[in-house]
């Protein structure tokens, strides 16, 4: 009888499936009626926060994500809870002082998180120490807490996979509970995804779980041989909401591993009935538009190209704009080079916008860098941090002469920023988290409390000029 591996899932249901199919909408009271079934299945963790969750709540839901997190937490009895963190950035787009990354892990545990997923888009670790030790500080005091680290996936000379090796001991080195190969992209194909995962193993004892998107069409099969190569944990979601460019389905994984050595256990019946309560959902996001039917199928340029779906359409509207969609083979072959230029660095969220937009630049203008967009300027300062190969000596001269460039870790020039934040907002502070909020969101924070306000006084939406922010009562 060959030993028994069970493979674990963590599902995705509740954050990026719905971030990546529904651009984030999915309301707290869709999520709530149907938490003590998920609870019953016996996931390995069910990630339902972080990411965009937390903007879109505030933005577009008009819902403060601390109340969502708390609500989850009451509902999922047996079930770890797992959410997205950006590094340095948290959830926000710029890097933040490490008091705010402190208070920003502590109150994440203390309302319900228990493992937090830590990347950064240049896989810069530094960005990443400060989280890890704070959740750590948390895991000794109160023995809850548990720091993943996870690694954007990526092709390039950088990425061998004596790379990926060292990077792995370096994270248990850093004090990480567990190893995430985050494959935003869908660049990660079968037969190296076995490769990978059995060098990684090689060099460190940390679980290791993968995380992949469908959009290329080999999501299954890559978690079919990282599952043989013994990757711990696969990164799944319900049917309804699988697939197309969110991840593969929970359902799908658990039925191929049965009678194997890597069998879940998990019962089939509750998985239906979890798909079942899903579905109309689903159907309801079909029909109001908010599903498109594009971002179900398989977009084969991921692989071509090596880029990012959402990359690719923001190029696309980009080119629309200015009339010269003749350019798009010119701008595909630009970005490989703007990449180069930059460091080499993993194209996910910002840099892949970084890099897009200033391929566009380059092709549109006829001379390369002739324009520089201000973020390429801020990552040739090194202030996103460090990337994997050195940055073009040659483009550095030419789009930021003779200025001074970041060598330390950039957080290391912040000044602690959470006295000032809570000065600026304590009208509005009802609890402790709202600082943290505005602290990510400033404007959007501040419309979302004056819109609390009015909930909580019963003014009257109807005649509250809610442009202005100005609520009658």
């Amino acid at each position: 009888m060959a030993e028994q591996k069970p493979v674990k899932i963590m599902e995705t249901v509740l954050r990026d499936a719905h971030q990546s199919l529904i651009a984030t909408r999915m309301p707290t009271e869709m999520m709530l009626p149907i938490v003590e079934k998920m609870d019953k299945v016996g996931y390995h963790a069910v990630e339902c926060w972080g990411g965009a969750t937390f903007d879109a709540s505030l933005r577009f839901l008009k819902e403060d994500p601390w109340d969502r997190l708390r609500k989850l937490r009451d509902g999922f009895k047996n079930t770890k809870l797992q959410m997205l963190f950006r590094g340095q950035n948290i959830l926000g787009y710029r890097p933040y002082a490490d008091d705010v990354v402190d208070s920003f892990v502590e109150k994440s545990i203390a309302n319900g998180i228990d493992i937090i997923r830590i990347f950064d888009c240049l896989n810069d670790l530094r960005n990443l120490q400060e989280a890890v030790n704070a959740t750590n500080k948390v895991k000794k005091q109160e023995g809850r807490g548990h720091a993943q680290v996870a690694l954007s996936y990526t092709l390039g000379d950088a990425y061998t996979m004596e790379y990926w090796m060292d990077m792995a001991k370096k994270i248990e080195e850093m004090g990480a509970d567990s190893i995430c190969i985050k494959d935003m992209a869908g660049l990660l194909v079968p037969y190296k995804a076995s490769e990978m995962i059995a060098a990684m193993k090689s060099v460190t004892k940390l679980p290791i779980q993968l995380h992949t998107h469908y959009t290329s069409g080999v999501a299954s099969m890559t978690y079919m041989k990282a599952v043989e190569a013994g990757v711990d944990v696969i990164d799944c979601a319900i049917s309804p909401f699988a697939m197309g460019t969110s991840q593969p389905a929970t359902e799908v994984m658990v039925e191929t591993f049965k009678g194997t050595p890597y069998d879940t256990g998990y019962d089939q019946n509750i998985l239906a009935e979890i798909a079942d309560y899903f579905r109309p959902y689903r159907d309801e996001c079909l029909a109001s538009g908010l599903l498109n039917p594009k971002v179900m199928g398989v977009d084969i340029k991921t692989l071509l190209y090596q880029v990012p779906g959402g990359m690719l359409s923001n190029m696309v509207s980009q080119l629309k704009e200015q009339n010269a969609e003749d350019k798009y083979y010119d701008v595909l072959k630009e970005i490989p080079q703007v990449r180069k230029d930059l460091g080499e660095p993993p194209l996910v969220t910002p840099s892949s916008q970084i890099v897009g937009t200033q391929a566009v630049f380059n092709v549109l203008m006829g001379e390369r860098y002739k324009m520089a967009t201000k973020e390429t300027k801020a990552v040739l300062r090194g202030e996103y941090g460090q990337t994997v190969k050195p940055m073009s000596q040659e483009v550095i001269d030419k789009v930021i002469p003779g200025e001074e460039r970041i060598t330390c870790r950039p957080a290391d020039l912040l000044e602690n920023e959470m006295d000032k934040l809570e000065s600026e907002m304590k009208e509005w502070k009802q609890q402790d988290e709202d600082v943290l909020s505005y602290a990510l969101f400033p404007q959007v924070a501040t419309d979302f409390f004056k819109y609390r306000q009015a909930q909580q006084e019963k003014v009257d939406m109807g005649v509250a000029d809610t442009k202005n922010a100005a609520y009658p009562v």
